[in-house]
């Protein structure tokens, strides 16, 4: 506390330079919790420079009643309330329609900035650990926990991120957000009440992957093989039974082998597919990732196509989701093309 009031009493003392040097090590947290809010990296991105911006132009108000950290988390919480009520909420297709068959038409891709965008590499550890919060920091970022939050309300949102993920006491986070005690305690329990309603399998006990590394690594290493032979019977082996697969921005959605095989083969897998795609690994959203390629007719190099995020239950495959947004490649670090 000591330390706290001597901050206080010198924050407003320090040059910009200072003020950025005390608060940077924040940014990686920050930009995760932001993304959880959000859904959204470069939102996520944003909302943390303001928030260093917000801070830096308030420095006099940081009274020590609370850790620094605490009161950065507090900017960026409010600032990620007021944009979601400017914003449409993002989701992934599976939360927006029912599952499309092959026989159906594919839909016009939808462009506008209504759906979540993979999170690059691992999430960041923190500057305090929480071991009792409910969800660990690699579940709380995974495409279906963050495609669940989105179903919350704001401030529910805000609530259980704080609470279940950060492990911000309910009288912190009640401070934190301007509510009452009681008013957060509600706000958690309906919050929880909608994820097991929506999406059981969150439960915390339930979400972990029982595969050795070496065991996914084979998964992984055949997955890749699949794909890069264009083989639907080798890609839907590796499936488990009701796994999903989805491409957005296009906003359809499929559920099962069966049907999964079905648009594979007369789509993306159609015709001589052999050396069609490249994939690169990489990790998202704290699962295994792909930087995906297709190749060129015309050079017959490989452009950037997208990312995709691999969910894995038990030994098998449960969900593909493909981010087609080229300009995500970048964002992983991956090259923008690859050689024939």
């Amino acid at each position: 506390m000591l330390e706290q009031a001597s901050l206080s009493a010198h924050l407003h003392e320090l040059d910009r330079h200072q003020f950025g040097s005390l608060v940077e090590p924040f940014r990686r947290e920050l930009r995760a919790h932001c993304y959880r809010m959000l859904g959204s990296l470069q939102e996520a991105e944003e909302m943390v420079q303001e928030t260093f911006l917000r801070a830096w132009s308030r420095r006099e108000t940081y009274a020590g009643r609370a850790t620094l950290r605490a009161w950065l988390y507090k900017i960026a919480t409010n600032l990620c309330l007021d944009a979601l009520r400017r914003k449409p909420r993002r989701s992934l297709p599976i939360r927006q329609e029912p599952a499309s068959t092959p026989e159906q038409p594919i839909p016009a891709s939808i462009y506008e900035p209504i759906w979540l965008e993979p999170y690059p590499a691992e999430i960041p550890a923190t500057e305090e650990n929480n071991p009792e919060a409910r969800f660990s920091r690699s579940e709380s970022i995974r495409l279906a926990f963050l495609a669940a939050l989105q179903l919350l309300p704001p401030y529910q949102r805000a609530v259980l991120i704080l609470r279940d993920v950060l492990d911000w006491p309910a009288s912190e986070v009640a401070v934190m957000l301007d509510h009452t005690l009681p008013s957060v305690k509600s706000a958690l329990y309906r919050a929880r009440s909608t994820l097991a309603q929506h999406q059981p399998n969150l439960q915390p006990e339930t979400m972990m992957t029982h595969i050795s590394d070496e065991e996914l690594q084979n998964l992984l290493e055949r997955y890749v093989q699949a794909w890069e032979t264009g083989n639907v019977q080798s890609l839907v082996a590796l499936l488990s039974e009701d796994c999903t697969f989805s491409m957005p921005p296009t906003p359809s959605w499929y559920r099962g082998r069966p049907d999964i095989a079905g648009l594979v083969g007369k789509t993306i897998f159609s015709g001589p597919a052999r050396g069609r795609w490249r994939l690169l690994p990489t990790s998202a959203n704290a699962q295994p990732g792909f930087g995906l390629y297709q190749r060129s007719k015309s050079s017959g190099d490989y452009t950037a196509y997208g990312i995709q995020v691999v969910a894995v239950s038990g030994s098998q495959i449960s969900d593909i989701t493909t981010f087609r947004t080229p300009a995500l490649i970048e964002i992983f670090s991956l090259p923008p093309s690859l050689a024939a």
